[in-house]
């Protein structure tokens, strides 16, 4: 490398290397840091040297607090040229946020990555409204006491923004954990826990009593059920909403519970089948127990929808497909998602939010009912 006297931006005589990289004048030792690599990374003052402002203005910039707009596109244009990253540490210090945001579901893994749609089409949706916002997803599963004890540690120490929680049971108690350490918290459905906290939930109840309502209006007389699990608002508040419809018209209930699996709805099934053989109709809690269902009926040798009709809830994309397509109750699983991360991003913006937001459902009828 070339050495080439040169003054220290003083006047003083500099001897030194000259060439790329090389600091220039105006660019002390201490604006300059080494990366990993060996090369130089530049700096807060390195920037502020080359767009010449202060670095308390750059600093003001790259955390996106108001400076004047001459000043702002000195900087920009100053961090373009010199390839300026910031230091995401230091910058949480300033503003106090990470911009990361945890979505956490309370189940175990062989449950998030199965063939239940509902997971991928809520990370879908969150995803969607973070990455249009700029920030950053954490998932987190909790499907054991230390996972969760685990995931309380880490959100104490603010190692995220905020947090939305999906499929919980029954009193779940890291909704209210969260709470009082004060981090904003967004859930799916209401918490059955001790605690209110903001949620964006479904129609479930009325969803639920308008497809019952359908086959009532079939001339259906002998109607079932197969509820989801009874530690969940949704299997409690669909089941509700089938009772509901009943009300007052002399028919008794017929009720099996599953666990939203295609297993548990085939094994329901059987059961409802040898509880009232009867039976001319069934709602079922979940689209994946009424896939489970309609097998059970099929092996039973019972014609669909001519013997027993059969309507679902949640229209995934399999309730087009099944044997045969599925009337289905649809719930807008990706909204849910959407609407998750945007009451969050409000809550951690200090922005009022209304705390309650219940999405429609709407009945799609096919085949089976």
């Amino acid at each position: 490398m070339n050495r080439q006297q040169t003054t220290d931006g003083t006047g003083n005589p500099h001897t030194g290397p000259v060439g790329p990289g090389a600091m220039t004048a105006g660019e002390t030792a201490g604006t300059m840091q080494w990366a990993a690599n060996g090369s130089r990374r530049p700096t807060l003052e390195s920037v502020a040297a080359r767009a010449g402002v202060s670095r308390a203005t750059v600093s003001r910039v790259v955390n996106g607090l108001p400076v004047t707009t001459a000043s702002q596109e000195s900087v920009k244009r100053a961090i373009a040229e010199l390839g300026y990253v910031p230091n995401h540490a230091a910058r949480t210090l300033v503003t106090r946020r990470t911009d990361l945001i945890a979505l956490v579901l309370p189940e175990p893994t062989t449950r998030v990555f199965s063939d239940d749609p509902f997971f991928p089409g809520v990370i879908h949706g969150v995803s969607q409204e973070l990455e249009a916002a700029d920030k950053q997803l954490v998932l987190l599963l909790a499907g054991s006491p230390a996972s969760h004890a685990r995931i309380e540690r880490s959100i104490a120490e603010h190692h995220v923004d905020g947090v939305m929680l999906a499929s919980l049971h029954g009193a779940d108690p890291l909704p209210a954990a969260l709470t009082r350490i004060g981090i904003p918290v967004v859930c799916n459905e209401r918490s059955l826990g001790p605690t209110s906290v903001p949620y964006v939930g479904v129609d479930n109840v009325g969803g639920a009593a308008a497809a019952v309502g359908h086959l009532l209006a079939a001339g259906r007389t002998r109607i079932a059920t197969i509820a989801g699990p009874q530690d969940m608002i949704g299997g409690i508040d669909r089941l509700t909403g089938y009772r509901e419809a009943l009300r007052g018209l002399s028919r008794r209930s017929i009720v099996a519970v599953g666990d939203f699996t295609v297993d548990s709805g085939a094994a329901a099934m059987r059961q409802l089948l040898e509880d009232d053989p009867e039976l001319d109709a069934v709602f079922v809690a979940s689209d994946l127990m009424a896939d489970g269902a309609l097998q059970a009926l099929r092996q039973a040798g019972r014609r669909v929808p001519d013997d027993v009709a059969v309507i679902g809830f949640d229209n995934i994309a399999l309730a087009a497909y099944t044997d045969p397509p599925l009337t289905t109750v649809r719930q807008p699983i990706t909204e849910i998602g959407r609407q998750m991360a945007r009451q969050l991003l409000c809550l951690v913006a200090g922005t009022p939010i209304e705390p309650t937001v219940v999405l429609p459902t709407e009945l799609i009828i096919r085949v089976s009912a």
